[in-house]
């Protein structure tokens, strides 16, 4: 005979208050149940449930948020089962408050009429052999999600993982990323979590200059052909990536433009090997599908250097000129005769040899503009009329976003654009990367 309980916190006139006293470790509540096929358990709230900092609440059972009810949490809650929440989730106190999804056996986080769970960390950390969450509603992250382990299922409609404007994540790899919509709400320069089968495949970029910018990726390890059909296609565009895709769009009123980098994936084989073995007067690309034209058009990009240590081996950067569909092609190498030469690698250790980002020829065109990127397509440097002399980089930031002016850049590789007009009124621009050691 099974025993199904339900545990109740309903209508109460005032909230139930979880508060410990004087220790960080004490658990104020511990709502627990031996689990068994005998034995069904649910903790209902359509009352107000408050968590408190310095308090841990262990919920070993489905736990229901009803639509009147009201759960905030500034301490420390362990979800052991599934999830759902009609009602309203948040928290009061500035970076407290953590909410995590642990277990073994696959967890459902759910909820009705695109009701957000707003939770102020989220650490999701479960061992299932099969896809440890599920995703069917809308969670917003106020300042960190620790993927631990565990992929998170959003292929649902309407779900997604929201980063609030100064949000982050940590510890994203092959074994645990959104499998879904990711957005990025505000300015600031983000990594997108994203992936798809057991890859990890994350987009860099900066949202913009405004707050109220928003910004989605999804990622596809499936062929983009016949959906978005590869011979359809501007000249010069040899081969388009046909294992995997992104999706990035602008969800805004806005139109800025952003530096996006894409992923490269060598070792795991989620991008197809001719991308790392290319042929004479080739190199690769990002390419977008032009939904008003139906083709795809080249915007251009540069390869960096291979990065070691993370799920990805290259990332491909560009400014690109809208929204969409991205991928990265094969199209053949521009040849153009360019009036300057640049000197892609500095080591800014004042012992004059290569301590300033050289751009030979640079003087004789003062009509010029110079930006320098980060890999978040964050913008470090900008100077108008650069020369070699006393207007030139010398590897510190600038000040923006991520970097306070004067601080000096990490080493890693970095993207630039050159705008400059000739002596006959002609304007021209080269991109490329430059590699910064600070070591």
């Amino acid at each position: 005979m099974k025993n199904n309980t339900l545990f109740k916190i309903e209508n109460q006139p005032d909230s139930v208050l979880l508060n410990s006293k004087g220790s960080a470790s004490v658990i104020a509540l511990m709502v627990s149940l031996c689990a068994s096929q005998d034995i069904k358990a649910q903790f209902f709230n359509s009352g107000e449930v408050n968590v408190k900092d310095n308090t841990i609440m262990s919920v070993d059972m489905n736990y229901i948020n009803a639509t009147s009810g009201n759960f905030i949490n500034d301490g420390n809650v362990y979800i052991f089962q599934n999830w759902k929440n009609d009602g309203t989730v948040s928290y009061n106190v500035p970076s407290a408050g953590t909410t995590l999804f642990r277990g073994t056996q696959q967890q459902l986080i759910e909820g009705e009429g695109k009701k957000t769970s707003n939770l102020q960390n989220v650490i999701f950390e479960n061992l299932s052999d099969l896809v440890p969450f599920d995703l069917k509603t809308i969670i917003a992250v106020g300042n960190n999600s620790n993927f631990k382990n565990g992929i998170i299922n959003a292929r649902y409609n309407d779900a997604k993982m929201i980063f609030n404007e100064t949000a982050s994540h940590s510890n994203a790899t092959d074994l645990s990323f959104v499998d879904g919509k990711v957005q990025k709400n505000g300015k600031a320069a983000f990594e997108f979590p994203v992936g798809n089968d057991l890859f990890y495949r994350p987009t860099f970029h900066e949202a913009g200059s405004s707050e109220a910018n928003i910004h989605t990726t999804e990622y596809f390890h499936e062929n983009s052909d016949p959906k978005y059909p590869h011979n359809k296609k501007q000249k010069g565009i040899l081969f388009i990536n046909d294992k995997e895709y992104w999706k990035v769009t602008k969800d805004d009123d806005g139109n800025e433009k952003i530096v996006l980098s894409l992923s490269l994936d060598e070792e795991g084989g989620a991008t197809p090997s001719q991308f790392f073995n290319l042929s004479p007067n080739t190199q690769v690309a990002i390419v977008r599908w032009d939904e008003t034209n139906g083709e795809w058009v080249n915007e251009k990009g540069v390869l960096g250097s291979e990065i070691y240590g993370q799920p990805y081996s290259y990332l491909l950067m560009g400014q690109v000129s809208g929204y969409g569909i991205f991928t990265m092609a094969i199209v053949e190498e521009e040849i153009e005769i360019y009036d300057i030469e640049v000197f892609n690698a500095m080591s800014p250790n004042d012992d004059g040899i290569n301590d300033t980002f050289r751009i030979k020829g640079i003087d004789q065109f003062p009509d010029n503009e110079v930006e320098i990127f980060n890999r978040w397509g964050v913008k470090v440097y900008t100077a108008k009329s650069y020369n070699e002399s006393d207007n030139v980089f010398r590897g510190y930031s600038d000040g923006r976003a991520t970097f306070n002016r004067g601080d000096k850049l990490p080493t890693g590789t970095y993207f630039y654009t050159i705008k400059y007009t000739t002596k006959e009124g002609k304007g021209k621009q080269k991109s490329g990367y430059l590699y910064i050691n600070n070591q």
